[in-house]
């Protein structure tokens, strides 16, 4: 027996979770499709050692749209706590607090690079942004920030983070973290936003930050929708009047529902096919073209086939005798160790619940699937973990034992010529009758959260009764060109 819906979501994270809420709110009747067996994507939370921890370091910004800060704030009341950043970064071999305070920086760095610095930032004075159409990362950072700076912390990060150097980056991966013409702008910008505190605060749920997609989750079922976990798309079929998907269900999916507190979207219990008006997929670009019928043209999974992701590693570690340090994260552009970020959950929030004798610490390390990294046994990491806590005068870690979580698909590269690519392939796309992508991984862009909020809410809005409004999710598609990565 099929299952009918008037809109099927691919995908449980924030984007597709987003969407499933607003459309059910307005009586679309909405299933959404999640091959795990949670919700939340990368932004859900999972326990270790009795601790809430999410994957990798994760803020909600109050630059997230209003009227959805505002949905979110009814959703989880006082549970949406506001917190203030206290990451550092490490400069040479000074750690420096991050975002940077510029008398702070100008003291932590040592007497030449701080001389080249000053005369950086007096050639700065009046930028000349690098030609357009033929910058790079490196061209449109080196500009901003100027050589000295960038080659202490972007390129460096750079390569660590996506794999290859700057100059073979596209600058749209400097443009969308910069958010300005140029690096130099988005400095200034960055400074006065710091003088003024407003880079300092966020928002955090106290259980977690996957409190906030579990809460979406449970109040898109109370409007109605349907979620179907422990389910993998195997085919999607587009004609004039709808799609239809054939999807499996896997054998644990019914347990894993009951535990999360999850009601059954039957009659899914075994799987099947599902006919929809409209289909939201939030699946990965690559995926999502071999999963069509009719099947992708060869320039299209040529396309496709280009669009490149770095993997990462999540590090685990269980410390004993409590927090390990008083930072929610440490940032590491140095190339002697591979990881690029540190985040302790503990510090993101204020739960009593917490355990007092431990905390949990997690080591985000980018690779590649295959590589001498995410092949690595939970010993061999445990033992890089601990040599990068002494290499970079951190904390003293009393190691209990690590847990291991590995992402396929961690952050899209922007690498020179994907904009070639994603074109001929979203060309393709958008030809597709009653397909709409978003989220991160379906537009293969490196959004936070309250983007991919706002894209569901967005590519929701434009779901009529009988048709989809695509002139006014094009305008959206505009607009999120200007979103701005924080980290």
């Amino acid at each position: 027996m099929a299952a009918e819906a008037d809109l099927l979501v691919l995908g449980a994270g924030p984007a597709g979770l987003a969407a499933a809420w607003r459309a059910a709110r307005r009586g679309q009747s909405v299933l959404v499709l999640e091959r795990a067996e949670n919700t939340g994507g990368m932004a859900a939370s999972f326990e270790i050692a009795g601790m809430s921890v999410d994957y990798g370091s994760h803020r909600l910004s109050p630059a997230t749209p209003p009227h959805i800060l505002a949905d979110l704030r009814a959703l989880l009341g006082a549970d949406l706590q506001t917190r203030y950043r206290t990451g550092r970064i490490l400069l040479s071999d000074r750690w420096v607090t991050y975002p940077f305070k510029p008398r702070e920086l100008a003291k932590a760095l040592p007497r030449a690079p701080r001389t080249r610095v000053a005369l950086d930032a007096l050639s700065m004075l009046r930028p000349k942004a690098p030609d357009a159409a033929e910058a790079s990362y490196a061209d449109l950072m080196r500009a901003g920030f100027g050589p000295t700076l960038y080659q202490l912390v972007y390129e460096p990060y750079a390569r660590k983070l996506w794999g290859v150097s700057g100059d073979e980056l596209d600058a749209d991966q400097a443009r969308r973290k910069a958010g300005a013409p140029t690096a130099f702008a988005a400095l200034t910008r960055a400074v006065r936003a710091g003088l003024a505190g407003e880079s300092l605060a966020y928002l955090y749920p106290r259980r977690g930050f996957g409190q906030l997609t579990e809460t979406l989750a449970d109040a898109a079922i109370t409007a109605g929708a349907r979620i179907a976990l422990g389910t993998t798309v195997e085919r999607i079929e587009l004609h004039e009047q709808g799609a239809t998907v054939t999807a499996a269900r896997s054998e644990s999916h019914s347990a894993a529902a009951e535990r999360a507190g999850r009601r059954s979207a039957e009659p899914w219990t075994n799987g099947g096919t599902v006919r929809a008006k409209h289909v939201f997929s939030t699946l990965p670009l690559p995926q999502l073209a071999r999963l069509l019928v009719p099947s992708a043209p060869y320039e299209a999974l040529a396309a496709a086939s280009e669009l490149r992701f770095r993997a990462l590693l999540l590090v685990y570690a269980v410390h004993e005798g409590g927090r390990w340090s008083g930072h929610d994260v440490h940032y590491l552009p140095s190339p002697a160790a591979p990881v690029t970020r540190i985040s302790e959950p503990a510090n993101h929030r204020i739960n009593p619940d917490d355990p007092s004798d431990r905390s949990v610490i997690c080591f985000e390390i980018p690779c590649q699937v295959g590589d001498e990294l995410w092949s690595a046994d939970e010993r061999q990491l445990a033992d890089l973990v601990q040599r990068t806590v002494s290499a970079c005068a951190l904390p003293p870690l009393r190691l209990a034992w690590v847990q291991v979580k590995r992402l396929r698909h961690g952050y899209p590269v922007h690498n020179a010529g994907y904009r070639d690519h994603l074109a001929a392939l979203e060309s393709w796309i958008d030809t597709l009758p009653r397909l709409t992508t978003l989220g991160r991984q379906g537009l293969f862009t490196p959004d936070n959260v309250h983007h991919a909020l706002d894209m569901g809410y967005q590519a929701a809005d434009a779901l009529g009764s009988d048709a989809f409004d695509h002139e006014r999710w094009q305008a959206s598609r505009r607009e999120f060109t200007a979103h701005l990565i924080e980290t």
